[in-house]
C-alpha cells in the first residue's frame, strides 16, 4: 500500500544559504552508511536533482504543487520512497516562497505540510551570531503547520560563533543537528540561476560529493536526524498516476551530457503507455537507435555543446530524413534549439524553419498553453501545463502554443501533426493523457496500431 515513509525536508531562509550542499551531502553521507535514500526536490528544477541522483544512486523526483497539483504530491513522495529506507527532499528558495500562481501556493513549506513531512532549517550564519534566535523564531512561528524540528548552522566562523549560535537558540527549544564550518570548497559551480548539470563534469562532481559528504557527516548528527526522519506519521498516500497502454514503439530518447533534463515521472509515464525507451547521445552516436518510431528530446544546454552537435552531420542528417519521412517527434526547450537550422549561428538538425541564439534575457516561469493547431500531444485547443527557462530565442518565435502567465501572453513553438517543438517543460504526473497521446500518435504513424 502507498503509504509515506521516512521522510525530511531540508530548507532554508531563501536561496544561497546552502541547501543543495547539506541536502547533498545528508543524502551521500547516509547512502554511504547502507541505507537506501530516495531524493526529491521541491519545485521544477532539473539540475539540484542530478546532484541528488550521484549522491544516492537514484533518480531524483520534482514535487512541484503547481506542475501536478497539490493533491499529488503525497502520492508523488510516497511512490519516490516505495523502495527506500528514506526520502529526503530539498526545499526551492526560502521556505515560504511560492509559486506566485493565483490558487497554488507551491512552497516549499506547503509541500512540507501536504506530506506531513519534519522540516529542518539551513541557516547561513556567516553574518550573524544570536540574530540567528530570530531567524529560526520567525521561519518557525509563521505557519506552526509546519513542523521545524531542528537546525544545521553552515558557515560557521569558529568555535566561539558556534557557541553563541547554539546559547541564541537554546530558548527557543529547536534542536541544532549540526554545525557546518565554512570552507570555500563547499562553493559550487553556477549557471544562470542554478548549478552546472551534472552530465558535464561527472567526475568533478562525484568526487566534490564525496568531500560534501564527509564534510557533513563529520559536522551533524546523522542519527539525530535520521530520528527525525522515521518519526515523521505515516499516512495513506494514495496511488501514483499512471498511464494508460496505447500503443507500442521504440522511442528514442535524446540523451548525454547536451540533454540531461527530463522528468523520471514522464519516462515511467511514457513506458506505462507503451514506449520502449531507446537512449542515444547526439553528441558521439552517428545514428538513430534501431528501428525507432519516435524521437524525444528534452532540455539541456545544448548551447554549451553547440560545436560538437553541429559537426555530427550523420545524426542530423538522418533526423531530417526520417522527420521529412514523417517520424513522431516531441522537443522540449533544448530540443527545440537542437532542432532548428542553427544555434548561435552553428548548424543543427534543420528540422524547424528558424534560428536559434543566446540572448542577455532569462526568460523563466510557469506557463498554462494552449495548442493553436493538433500535434502529437493531442488536437488543437489541447491544455497543457508548464514551465519555461531559457537565455534563448528562435527567429521566427513560431506560433504553436499560446501561453499565459501572471504577467501577459505570448505565442511560441513548432508543430505539426506529427511534431510539437517548444521551449515548455512539462510534468505528466497531473495529465497522464498527454503521454498516451504521443505514443498512440506514434504507434499509429509507425503502423502498429492504437488503442487511444
Amino acid at each position: 500500500m502507498p503509504y509515506l515513509g521516512p521522510r525530511l525536508v531540508i530548507t532554508g531562509v531563501g536561496s544561497g544559504v546552502g541547501k543543495t550542499t547539506v541536502a547533498t551531502g545528508l543524502m551521500a553521507a547516509f547512502a554511504e552508511r547502507g541505507l537506501r535514500v530516495s531524493p526529491a526536490k521541491v519545485g521544477p528544477d532539473f539540475i539540484d536533482p542530478g546532484y541528488h541522483r550521484v549522491a544516492c544512486g537514484r533518480a531524483g523526483r520534482s514535487l512541484d504543487a503547481w506542475l501536478s497539483g497539490p493533491e499529488l504530491i503525497p502520492s508523488l513522495t510516497a511512490a519516490a520512497g516505495s523502495d527506500a529506507d528514506l526520502v529526503v527532499i530539498e526545499g526551492v528558495m526560502g521556505m515560504f516562497d511560492g509559486s506566485g500562481q493565483a490558487g497554488c501556493d507551491g512552497s516549499t513549506a506547503e509541500v512540507a505540510r501536504l506530506i506531513d513531512a519534519p522540516v529542518i532549517l539551513v541557516v547561513d550564519v556567516w553574518t550573524m551570531s544570536s540574530s540567528v534566535a530570530a531567524v529560526v523564531h520567525g521561519l518557525r512561528d509563521l505557519d506552526r503547520r509546519v513542523k521545524v524540528a531542528g537546525v544545521i548552522l553552515n558557515r560557521v566562523a569558529g568555535k566561539g560563533h558556534e557557541t553563541l549560535c547554539r546559547e541564541a537558540l537554546e530558548p527557543l527549544d529547536v534542536p541544532v543537528l549540526g554545525a557546518i564550518a565554512h570552507q570555500e570548497n563547499l562553493t559550487w559551480r553556477e549557471r544562470h540561476l542554478g548549478l552546472v548539470p551534472v552530465a558535464e563534469h561527472p567526475a568533478e562532481v562525484r568526487a566534490a560529493i564525496s568531500e560534501v559528504a564527509a564534510i557533513v557527516a563529520a559536522s551533524c548528527d546523522l542519527e539525530a536526524i535520521l530520528a527525525v526522519a522515521r518519526a515523521a506519521p505515516r499516512p495513506f498516500a494514495g496511488d501514483p498516476p499512471s498511464a494508460s497502454h496505447s500503443g507500442d514503439i521504440t522511442l528514442a530518447l535524446a540523451s548525454g551530457p547536451a540533454f540531461s533534463f527530463v522528468y523520471p515521472e514522464n519516462l515511467t509515464l511514457l513506458e506505462q503507455a507503451g514506449a520502449r525507451l531507446a537512449p542515444f547521445d547526439p553528441l558521439v552516436d552517428r545514428a538513430l537507435p534501431e528501428d525507432c518510431h519516435a524521437l524525444f528530446a528534452g532540455g539541456g544546454f545544448p548551447e554549451v555543446f553547440g560545436e560538437a552537435l553541429s559537426q555530427n552531420f550523420p545524426l542530423m542528417q538522418s533526423i531530417r530524413e526520417r522527420i521529412d519521412d514523417g517520424m513522431v517527434v516531441w522537443a522540449e526547450c533544448g530540443g527545440l534549439l537542437w532542432l532548428c537550422r542553427s544555434l548561435d549561428g552553428l548548424e543543427m538538425v534543420g528540422a524547424i524553419d528558424a534560428d536559434a541564439e543566446m540572448t542577455e534575457t532569462l526568460t523563466i516561469g510557469y506557463r498554462e498553453a494552449v495548442t493553436n493547431a493538433p500535434s502529437p500531444l493531442g488536437p488543437a485547443g489541447s491544455k497543457l501545463r508548464g514551465y519555461e527557462f531559457h537565455r534563448t530565442h528562435t527567429c521566427p518565435a513560431g506560433d504553436a502554443l499560446s501561453l499565459r502567465s501572471r504577467f501577459g501572453t505570448a505565442a511560441e513553438g513548432f508543430s505539426s501533426e506529427r511534431l510539437l517543438a517548444t521551449y515548455l517543460h512539462q510534468h505528466l504526473s497531473a495529465s497522464p493523457v498527454v503521454a498516451e497521446r504521443f505514443v498512440a500518435t506514434a504507434s499509429a504513424a509507425a503502423g502498429n496500431g492504437a488503442s487511444a
